[in-house]
């Protein structure tokens, strides 16, 4: 049995994730809209929200800008985890902690790869 190249499908993993984050911020829903105005955030920081999760995405598909994506996907976890944790919701800040480790994961391996090149 053929080992799975598991470095590059987790990237991809992560980079789908990214995917759709940035299409359900930049189509929101009036349930991710109350969210944000919940926290806080202007009535356009959703689209902003959307368009570094793509950009994020972008950049961890193609393997020489992956470190970059992951630095800017983690970036991205780390609002959002700050976001929820600030307001209380604790049991919110699962999902993008666990983002934020799996985007640390692949950044890690990005800059090991780029050192043996």
């Amino acid at each position: 049995m053929r080992n799975l190249p598991w470095k590059s499908l987790l990237a991809w993993l992560l980079a789908a994730f990214f995917v759709v984050g940035g299409i359900g911020n930049i189509f929101a829903s009036e349930t991710i809209l109350a969210d944000y105005a919940r926290w806080g955030y202007p009535g356009w920081f959703h689209y902003v929200t959307g368009v570094l999760e793509l950009t994020a995405a972008a950049l961890i598909a193609w393997r020489p800008t992956r470190l970059w994506g992951a630095g800017l996907a983690s970036l991205v976890m780390v609002g959002a985890a700050g976001t929820v944790l600030l307001h209380g919701e604790f049991s919110h800040a699962v999902a993008p902690l666990v983002v934020l480790a799996v985007a640390l994961t692949v950044a890690f391996v990005a800059y090991r790869g780029r050192r043996s090149v």
